[in-house]
């Protein structure tokens, strides 16, 4: 009875989730009702946060240039390599590897990836980062791929793979993030080789063709019972031997040198490789996710200056005190380096 009344309370709240960007197949019952899927919803959500994702980017296009904008639309994602003058990326790329602040850590499997707000402290700190956050480029590259006129979220980041004996990474393996177009980018500090945790991507998994819109209603029937705990919170993972199935390529590894900048939409397949050995990989991160059913491609109080670069802080400390409810998988790891172990 109690059960009963519960799910009557929360039916509205659940309802109104369709039209955000909720994705886990376990903690709404709408989302992951293998009934409603069978009849269409699932991929309704795909198909419509798509088509508006199209409408806002054409209203971005202008701000990247045509060779930008042709490239992500055949890849799915655009790789700027010498992006910032060499000045410019050595005093940033110095100032961050020497710069120690309070940073934040989360274990996957073998795996620690360490981020640090890119604040008010570290812009002081590291006065080349306002070169960055200037360039017109990289303003541009970011809007256009999120399809919203927003500043991202911004960290130093490094990934600590083989750190310990445990499962492999879970994010080694291809999926997407989210069932709509989203932004994620990387400006790589240091040089990237073939056997030191590459990003990889598939070329051409962020359109949504026939054959993918089908997979995505296979993947809703049976993601809610099949045991891959990440799929069924809305990240589906895909092997890569159903690659071809869907008319894809195999992934693309991004062994590049220092002061590349990939950005990319991570609808598509994307993952890390996987290390034979202990590496650090030591970047610039950055990821834009919004409600993709709202129209309009900007309005966002959370841009404004002087609130934008106090976002990261502002979401810790509100999982810190709520993580009762909300959880909190980024622990405090004290004042270090990128580079520390």
């Amino acid at each position: 009875m109690t059960g009963s009344i519960l799910h009557r309370l929360m039916a509205p709240w659940w309802a109104a989730q369709l039209l955000t960007g909720t994705k886990s197949f376990l903690d709404n019952p709408l989302i992951g009702s293998e009934d409603l899927n069978r009849r269409g919803l699932h991929g309704w959500r795909v198909a419509r946060a798509r088509q508006l994702a199209e409408r806002r980017r054409a209203r971005l296009a202008g701000r990247i240039a045509r060779e930008d904008r042709e490239a992500f639309e055949r890849d799915g994602f655009v790789i700027k390599r010498d992006f910032l003058p060499p000045a410019t990326f050595a005093a940033l790329r110095d100032g961050l590897l020497d710069w120690a602040g309070p940073a934040r850590e989360m274990i996957q499997g073998d795996t620690i990836t360490r981020r640090y707000a890119v604040d008010p402290e570290l812009i002081r700190a590291v006065p080349a980062m306002k070169e960055l956050l200037r360039d017109e480029r990289w303003r541009g590259l970011a809007r256009y791929v999120a399809s919203f006129d927003i500043e991202p979220l911004l960290y130093v980041q490094s990934i600590l793979s083989r750190r310990h004996d445990a499962s492999p990474d879970p994010q080694t393996r291809l999926h997407a993030d989210t069932f709509h177009p989203t932004m994620k980018a990387w400006l790589f500090l240091e040089d990237v080789g073939p056997g030191d945790g590459p990003f990889s991507y598939v070329p051409g998994s962020h359109r949504l063709t026939p054959e993918r819109l089908a997979w995505e209603k296979r993947r809703s029937l049976t993601v809610g019972r099949d045991g891959d705990l990440l799929s069924a919170r809305g990240s589906f993972r895909i092997g890569d031997e159903e690659l071809p199935g869907l008319g894809l390529p195999p992934s693309r590894a991004f062994a590049v040198p220092a002061n590349t900048l990939v950005v990319a939409d991570t609808y598509g397949f994307h993952a890390r490789t996987t290390s034979d050995r202990p590496t650090t990989r030591i970047e610039l991160f950055a990821y834009s996710r919004r409600n993709p059913f709202l129209p309009f491609t900007g309005l966002d109080p959370w841009s404004l200056p002087g609130i934008a670069e106090r976002r990261i802080p502002l979401l810790w400390l509100t999982h810190d005190i709520y993580r009762r409810w909300i959880g909190q998988p980024w622990a405090k790891a004290g004042r270090k380096r990128p580079g520390d172990e």
